[in-house]
């Protein structure tokens, strides 16, 4: 008898541990379904952030950005040539080092003069990382 009355006992004692730590927390489920939704706002607004960012420039403003990057480059075509002139003038012997950077010069300027007259002007272009990009290059 007093067997199966401590086998009643502990018995009745899991089940009640059991049915207490089973139940379900609503204070914590409603918490974590409010983060959720915080996390698909912060989503949504950074999506909208991106496409702002990414939108196309008008069309005023490409052609002022595209007139003055062809200016810029026109003005480098320009003292590269300056520096020719001079080079062929003085005769030295480090004529050579120069001759290496004015060619380097002048090339990254036709790749400057490639990248603007590859660019399109549309949605699926970064128009303000291609702007900052640009005028980092021509700097």
């Amino acid at each position: 008898m007093k067997k199966s009355i401590f086998t009643l006992a502990v018995i009745t004692c899991i089940v009640g541990t059991v049915m207490i730590s089973c139940k379900p927390s609503t204070k914590e489920e409603k918490e974590s379904q409010v983060k959720v939704e915080i996390a698909r706002d912060n989503l949504e607004y950074a999506k909208d952030s991106l496409d702002m960012a990414k939108k196309e420039a008008t069309e005023e403003e490409w052609k002022a950005f595209k007139n003055s990057g062809d200016s810029i480059i026109r003005i480098n075509n320009l003292r590269i040539a300056g520096l020719k002139m001079k080079m062929k003038n003085t005769g030295n012997a480090i004529d050579v080092k120069y001759q290496k950077n004015i060619d380097a010069m002048e090339q990254k300027n036709k790749d400057l003069k490639v990248k603007m007259d590859a660019y399109k002007n549309d949605m699926k272009s970064d128009w303000q990382s291609f702007k900052r990009e640009f005028k980092h290059d021509t700097d």
